[in-house]
């Protein structure tokens, strides 16, 4: 088994065909199936089933997939800091709740890198699927939160994948809604006052618990509830049903524009507040990559400028 072929593998799982993967490694398709089979062969198992319409992981194939990320991860990492590997085009990519800092701090990455030398992708994404892409090491980082609701069974769920919780922020829950909204020009709004208008909340799929919601305080029984599944379709509802959600209080106005706000939320005899404390995860015993150590430090700059102004 060699690096070359875990590369192999890495490509064909991400585009699904052996063609496609032999046109992006620069090989035949034919030297490419053979490699796979060799690999095969030598491992005892099946990791594609092929078919006319391309290829798929077998679950053998899965689960050497993720050994396969981690080894070729740290690969690069290595090359990045010892080879002289100009012609490897570096890969960082990041998965988030729906943050706006997250896209904010990413984007100043970004520019400051050449990005025809280095690939770049983030997925704001469902908090089971931050969990797993990390795990998977399809993404090197995972911005979420914890509070003391959801702690105990995030945690659980990061150590059974072999990832660990760093800390960036604390911060206390605030009511985010456009400038128009009837509360919009309180000095602070409590649960008792957002009765008659729709919470809003991202949608976790058919497995999401509770415990994996975005939005703190998520155990309240809210009368009115809407789904969303991406920041921009919530940021319609916000001006269109008056609804709100529940977040930071750190929002980027360079992104979300200037027409939505952030009022901080009243405890009350309901609902006390609570915190939310934001950080990233990363798999255990791995070292971040130099891009990497560059967008925490981007999140952790903006995070920190951020919450001087709430103070």
């Amino acid at each position: 088994m060699t690096l070359q072929q875990l590369h192999y593998v890495i490509t064909i799982s991400e585009v699904g065909s052996l063609n496609k993967a032999a046109e992006i490694l620069y090989i035949s398709q034919p030297s490419l199936s053979s490699s796979m089979q060799e690999l095969e062969k030598e491992l005892g198992i099946t990791i594609f089933y092929r078919s006319g319409r391309g290829v798929s992981l077998t679950q053998d194939g899965a689960e050497f997939l993720l050994y396969a990320r981690q080894v070729y991860n740290q690969y690069e990492v290595l090359m990045e800091k010892y080879g002289e590997a100009h012609n490897l085009k570096k890969k960082f990519g990041v998965s988030t709740q729906h943050y706006s800092f997250a896209v904010k701090a990413f984007v100043e990455l970004v520019k400051s890198f050449d990005t025809t030398q280095y690939e770049f992708a983030i997925r704001e994404t469902k908090t089971r699927d931050v969990i797993s892409d990390v795990s998977s090491m399809k993404s090197e980082i995972g911005i979420l939160y914890l509070s003391d609701f959801n702690r105990a069974a995030v945690t659980k769920l990061l150590r059974s994948n072999n990832l660990e919780f760093h800390h960036i922020i604390k911060c206390r829950a605030y009511v985010y809604l456009w400038s128009g909204h009837p509360l919009a020009k309180k000095k602070s709004i409590s649960f008792d006052e957002l009765r008659d208008y729709p919470c809003l909340s991202f949608e976790q799929g058919d497995s999401g618990s509770f415990y994996f919601s975005e939005e703190i305080l998520s155990t309240n029984e809210y009368t009115r509830i809407i789904k969303a599944n991406d920041r921009a379709t919530m940021l319609n509802l916000m001006i269109g049903l008056n609804g709100y959600t529940l977040c930071s209080g750190i929002i980027c106005e360079e992104l979300n524009g200037s027409d939505y706000l952030a009022v901080p939320f009243e405890a009350d005899s309901v609902e006390e507040n609570s915190d939310m404390e934001i950080g990233y995860v990363t798999k255990k015993n791995t070292v971040l990559s130099s891009i990497g150590k560059r967008y925490i430090e981007e999140i952790q700059n903006y995070l920190n400028e951020k919450a001087k102004e709430l103070i």
